[in-house]
């Protein structure tokens, strides 16, 4: 099931215009929620960003946040998935193309949700990854269409063997090419402050107040790559792949090559947030 254009409607029914500024400039923002049994997980966090982002890009929701909220757990209804995921992007419209706004374009409000498994066995054995320099924009705390380098760092992983790549801009850890990272150092977690050089992860949000509850020593400090491949741990978290170990980056690794005490720690806390 999909809600685009005011009403709900299957798959087939989606017709998306080429003068649609999303199709020619990625002139929109997204989201993309977890369900968990059956329901959306953190909903108020992602909508709170959601209004940021359509904010800094000066572009008009197409409904109240209301009203989103409300259309969203219809269609999470209506999908009767337990364990999914809910996509939801704003484009700023149908307009002849031209770099500037357009005058009387509306933004049009696309969703569905599709059935996802939980990354049950990459949490548990670990992930690896790659490292590559952090070319993107200055504005990666916007969650905007606009993904480009973020396919050609994934597929960089895929061409390595391996499923991630750590950013990073001139030796400084930045993020992934599609999730937050997190080290563990001298028993302190370390992790990239939220500004504008990395998207404010929602589920890295809960993640560090998890932390900070189980008593451990938290900082939003940036680190470099000896830190990185020096760290006791390493993981990454995200909407899709909620806390994940990476026990290899660049041929070496982590630690032990194990997934540690820490991550194992936030892995079970995590998953308290949602299970009964």
């Amino acid at each position: 099931m999909y809600f685009f254009k005011d009403r709900f409607m299957t798959k087939d029914e989606v017709r998306i215009s080429p003068d649609d500024r999303g199709y020619y400039f990625g002139d929109g923002v997204y989201e993309v929620f977890r369900i968990y049994g059956g329901k959306l997980y953190e909903k108020e966090a992602h909508m709170r960003r959601l209004e940021n982002s359509a904010r800094e890009l000066r572009l008009p929701l197409p409904y109240s946040l209301a009203e989103i909220s409300d259309l969203l757990e219809r269609l999470t209804a209506q999908s009767e998935l337990d364990e999914a995921t809910l996509y939801m992007q704003i484009t700023r419209g149908e307009a002849v193309r031209s770099h500037p706004f357009p005058a009387g374009a509306e933004s049009v409000l696309m969703a569905y949700c599709s059935e996802v498994d939980r990354p049950t066995r990459a949490m548990q054995s670990g992930i690896s990854a790659v490292t590559q320099d952090d070319i993107r924009w200055l504005r990666c705390d916007l969650k905007t269409l606009n993904l480009l380098p973020n396919v050609l760092a994934k597929q960089k992983a895929m061409d390595h063997g391996v499923q991630e790549v750590v950013l990073h801009r001139n030796g400084t850890v930045t993020e992934c090419s599609a999730s937050n990272v997190m080290i563990v150092a001298d028993g302190m977690l370390l992790t990239h402050p939220a500004n504008h050089l990395i998207l404010h992860g929602i589920t890295r949000g809960v993640v560090l107040e998890l932390a900070r509850g189980l008593g451990l020593r938290v900082r939003e400090e940036a680190f470099g790559l000896d830190e990185l491949l020096g760290a006791e741990e390493v993981f990454i978290t995200g909407t899709t792949v909620e806390v994940t170990p990476l026990v290899r980056i660049d041929g070496q690794p982590i630690g032990s090559g194990e997934p540690g005490i820490v991550t194992r720690r936030l892995q079970t806390a995590f998953e308290a947030t949602f299970s009964a």
